[in-house]
């Protein structure tokens, strides 16, 4: 047998696996064991991803409104992330960045509009290559079928909370309950089912707490007697900033519609849905009608609707991971599994008056990033490093033994992990937005981040600058780009947000 380097050998073994190949056809029953040793090495993979979870609605990372005790224990058990960023705020293009490793420009998914190539390279294919069991579980969103996946089952669209139908290869079928956990008990199904001597990735997306934020039964009422306290920009002027901060429409004040704040029931609910729903939402629509709010207490009033809500969705997803934790405890996968979870982007949560995600500040650029791997990660660790979701696919296949491609742009986190953070570790990132004109009146911008300022700019329909001093200022509330403490500043950031520019081979 020729001389092989470990990642060809592993994807030899991977090859086989895959082909059936007859054990007779294999090398001596000594190099047999070889290989089943270092296929066995391989860990498996479990990616969960929500949809527009806040890191500061993660107990682990201090939020004041809500605990969560089940991701938590990821953090507890491994490693934390507070410097984890996206690329592009918005629900398509970050997985599609995530699949392939590339920013949105190279992987053509700019905005939710666009279609995902299917046929262009991901990190499912190529850890099929190489023997991995792959499944796709849950909120998809890109408007084509999953490929590379060995199974999936998938909600079409943003898909509903309540009653969902999900296309399973292929074909559409229609369950009766909350769609948390229903995906959980999809998941739960294919990891039971599966090929035990295989490997595996698993994608679990969840749905929750994308908009409109539907509770599901058990947490309807979760809350009630509680006053959620607001965030200190609740009633931001926008001072100091832009016309982008000024124009946009996704003020909790101003764009919340009805279904938003449950003057409306979902359509799609059974009679005894409907019921819960109603003792637990129309009493208070009655009290609301009544009040008559007006002015700040009318926002008030609607922040508490709408954060109550975010916040009971969560609780239902803190359930249901908490099922897969258990599930891999009692199994006895939990060692040799990397849990990650993450967001595909982060949100406002009443910061400057807002809900929805999109901009470039601080609050929906962070994605919340938990990792656990009991065999090499040293529980309770937090690292402070730029991460991006552009790192994720890297990281997955390096862990599986696979050589990165050379025309993916992220690198892997896997020393960053192990705590040994390569020398020439990114000392900023690069972001660009690009859904304008569009829902939510968001302008499209890009710019850079370092760990202290941030520097954005806005164009198309105008052309403005924004720069942010993050250790001064860390709610972004003043833009000090003309301020001329920070002329050298902004000097330098155009320059290493050009750099960047070059080096993502960004043209536009």
């Amino acid at each position: 047998m020729a001389t092989q380097s470990r990642r060809e050998f592993l994807k030899t073994v991977g090859s086989m696996a895959a082909s059936g190949m007859a054990l007779s056809l294999l090398p001596s029953c000594n190099s047999i064991g070889q290989m089943i040793g270092a296929k066995a090495k391989r860990p498996n993979i479990i990616f969960i991803m929500t949809d527009d979870h806040a890191s500061h609605a993660l107990s682990c990372y201090g939020s004041k409104i809500n605990k969560t005790p089940n991701l938590d224990r990821i953090a507890k058990e491994g490693m934390l992330f507070k410097n984890s960023f996206c690329t592009n705020s918005i629900c398509a293009p970050c997985r599609a960045v995530i699949l392939t490793g590339k920013y949105s420009h190279i992987n053509g998914v700019i905005d939710n509009g666009k279609k995902f190539d299917g046929s262009q390279q991901t990190f499912p294919k190529l850890l099929q290559k190489v023997g991995y069991q792959t499944a796709m579980i849950g909120k998809w969103h890109l408007k084509t079928d999953p490929t590379g996946f060995d199974y999936w089952n998938v909600l079409p669209g943003q898909g509903t909370y309540y009653n969902p139908a999900m296309i399973e290869m292929g074909q559409r079928k229609k369950y009766t309950g909350y769609t948390t956990d229903i995906i959980t008990d999809h998941c739960l199904k294919w990891l039971k089912d599966r090929n035990p001597d295989k490997p595996f990735c698993l994608m679990y997306h969840h749905k929750a707490p994308h908009r409109a934020w539907e509770p599901g039964p058990k947490y309807l009422n979760m809350y009630d007697d509680v006053t959620i306290p607001e965030p200190d920009n609740l009633f931001d002027d926008y001072s100091n900033r832009g016309r982008a901060a000024k124009e946009q429409d996704m003020s909790i004040e101003k764009t919340m519609n009805k279904r938003d704040l449950k003057l409306v029931p979902p359509g799609n609910l059974t009679p005894e849905q409907k019921k819960l729903w109603d003792a637990a939402y129309n009493p208070k629509n009655e009290a609301f009608e009544k009040a008559n709010l007006q002015g700040k207490d009318l926002v008030r009033w609607k922040y508490q609707r709408y954060i109550k809500d975010y916040l009971r969705c969560i609780a239902s997803v803190d359930d249901n991971v908490g099922r897969l934790l258990d599930y891999l405890d009692e199994s006895g996968l939990a060692r040799n599994t990397i849990v990650f979870y993450t967001a595909d982007q982060g949100f406002y949560l009443g910061d400057h008056g807002w809900f929805d995600k999109r901009f470039m500040y601080e609050e929906s650029l962070r994605m919340p990033l938990l990792v656990r791997y009991p065999k090499e990660i040293k529980p309770g660790s937090v690292n402070e490093d730029i991460i991006l979701n552009l790192d994720f696919a890297p990281t997955f296949l390096d862990f599986a033994g696979v050589d990165k491609p050379p025309d993916m742009q992220g690198r892997s986190i896997r020393q960053i992990l192990h705590r040994k953070r390569p020398k020439d570790w990114r000392k900023s990132m690069y972001y660009h937005y690009y859904e304008y004109p569009a829902v939510h009146s968001v302008k499209r911008h890009y710019g850079v981040r370092t760990d202290r300022y941030k520097l954005i700019h806005f164009y198309n329909d105008i052309d403005e600058w924004e720069l942010y001093d993050l250790r001064k200022d860390p709610r972004e509330m003043k833009n000090v780009l003309d301020d001329p403490a920070y002329a050298d500043t902004v000097k330098k950031l155009k320059v290493e947000l050009q750099r960047l520019r070059e080096k993502y081979k960004e043209t536009d």
